[in-house]
């Protein structure tokens, strides 16, 4: 698909300010956007919004179908009477720049709970749309809550380690659990029709003022997940949860033991015998949260590295062909053109490129690794094609002044080159690589929001590697000086991102 010239900002809504401890779905959110379009942008990306497991990541979530509670507005829940204001005078004390998860759960869920109270005690408002919301969702919507209530009666253990009948799915222990987990199931799925409700109106609310959500779909499931234990038969899992195979990459220059994510890989021929309808079900529930979606690891899509399950290291392996090409062409058989962007970073091969191109995916070009010796030379903005994503750094990256800081201190080559490609040798280089962006033919310039506000290394989003402390980063309304917004703007326009209407007499006629 080809995308028009545009401008846009890389924010997750945890990042956003607020009184909560985390960012969330409401005012702030709306203000966020209202910045947005004074700013001239026309895309908002943001990480994957499921709920998140392990290390807090937005990259190990609970469910491919589900949304984050956390992102829930508790001001929002007033507002439809759920909760009375009262209950929003005690938010935990926080920093304002970093969330704290483990206490911030705790307050999220008993403020949740409290509105599901209220909500059976009291809400006839929204009754029908809730018995809605449950229908138009049921094929993941009844697995998902059955697995965050069972999950919640185990104390959030693993659910290899819950019941044995719940485990391998004995369809007695599952009517029996049902039962006894009525109302908690219940509750997981009001949660849901929450954020659905909160999520859907934002997203209505920036599409209104001409600003496309811009998600982020992983290649693969998390082990902890009510995706594979409700559909062990499509994962490389046995019927009681044991790992067969797992995915990650092999040795390379970053790493000589390679990286053992240790997610369940596909069964990919189990997957082609219903034309992909796990597939077809997940991308069509992502087009419902977003615009246009990023796949994170494109390049499992032509060939994934295969691990033992039982490995410790990612060193034995072997590249596995994916039938990409015919996935693709079966969910636009069934979805229509698929807004779709490629993370096409790493060690690309031919092939990758082939069935990227082959759907006119546009790929994605990082400016903190074009420059220097030895680095690739694709990512150099004179070696750009239009249908290509710039960013100045990522998510797994230090902020950009940070990296460059690091470089200029380290009287190494990747600064020098990148001040003499640049023709510049002042000290705003941030400023002037995104206005590099900016002027590049890519179609699309996604700058982090870190990288707006120009800031060091305390605003890191990740550190790859680190198992916890990541994704706690925010920023606060103070931070963000009053002509950043017309500045913006003024960039948008000078580079025309949204192009300029053509006038009559530029018009051709035939």
């Amino acid at each position: 698909m080809r995308f028009e010239r545009s401008a846009g900002i890389l924010l997750h809504p945890t990042s956003l300010p607020g009184r909560f401890g985390i960012g969330d779905l409401g005012k702030e959110a709306y203000k966020f956007v209202d910045f947005l379009e004074a700013a001239g942008q026309k895309l908002w990306q943001v990480f994957p919004l499921g709920p998140t497991g392990y290390g807090d990541s937005p990259y190990q979530c609970f469910s491919a179908f589900a949304g984050n509670p956390l992102l829930i507005s508790p001001e929002k829940l007033a507002d439809e009477n759920l909760l009375s204001q009262n209950d929003l005078n005690n938010p935990p004390k926080s920093d304002p720049h970093k969330i704290d998860f483990g206490e911030i759960i705790d307050y999220k869920k008993s403020l949740l709970k409290k509105a599901y109270s209220n909500f059976k005690n009291n809400s006839k408002v929204q009754e029908k749309s809730f018995a809605l919301f449950c229908k138009e969702n049921e094929e993941w919507l009844n697995d998902f809550s059955f697995f965050m209530a069972a999950k919640d009666f185990h104390d959030g253990e693993l659910w290899t380690k819950w019941d044995k009948g719940l485990v391998v799915r004995d369809k007695n222990s599952l009517e029996e659990w049902k039962h006894k987990l009525s109302d908690d199931i219940n509750y997981h799925k009001f949660v849901q029709f929450q954020f659905f409700d909160q999520w859907s109106n934002l997203k209505k609310y920036a599409n209104e003022k001409g600003i496309k959500i811009i998600g982020d779909m992983p290649i693969f499931i998390a082990y902890d997940s009510a995706d594979l234990w409700a559909n062990k038969s499509i994962f490389t899992v046995d019927k009681e949860g044991n790992l067969e195979t797992v995915a990650g990459v092999p040795p390379d220059y970053f790493s000589k033991t390679g990286q053992l994510w240790g997610n369940p890989l596909y069964r990919w021929n189990e997957m082609e015998k219903d034309d992909f309808l796990w597939w077809q079900q997940r991308m069509s529930n992502m087009l419902k949260f977003v615009d246009i979606i990023r796949i994170d690891h494109f390049r499992g899509f032509e060939a994934y590295w295969e691990i033992p399950g039982d490995a410790k290291t990612a060193v034995k392996g072997r590249w596995v062909k994916t039938p990409g090409e015919k996935l693709f062409n079966t969910l636009k058989k069934y979805l229509g053109e698929l807004p779709i962007l490629a993370e096409d970073l790493g060690v690309i091969t031919k092939p990758v490129e082939e069935l990227r191109d082959m759907f006119e995916f546009p790929g994605m070009k990082i400016l903190q690794f074009a420059f220097g010796t030895g680095m690739e030379t694709k990512f150099l903005p004179h070696n750009f094609i239009p249908d290509c994503v710039v960013y100045t750094g990522s998510h797994d990256n230090d902020t950009t002044r940070a990296y460059f800081e690091k470089e200029k201190n380290a009287k190494n080559d990747i600064y020098n080159h990148t001040q003499k490609y640049l023709d510049y040798y002042g000290e705003d280089i941030v400023q002037k690589l995104i206005r590099t962006a900016y002027a590049s033919v890519a179609n699309f310039v996604i700058i982090p929001m870190q990288d707006v506000l120009n800031l060091g290394g305390e605003a890191r989003m990740n550190f790859p590697g680190k198992p916890g402390g990541n994704w706690t980063w925010r920023f606060t309304w103070n931070q963000v000086p009053v002509f950043i917004a017309s500045a913006y703007k003024e960039l948008a326009e000078l580079y025309e991102r949204p192009p300029k209407p053509k006038k009559d007499t530029e018009i051709e006629t035939e």
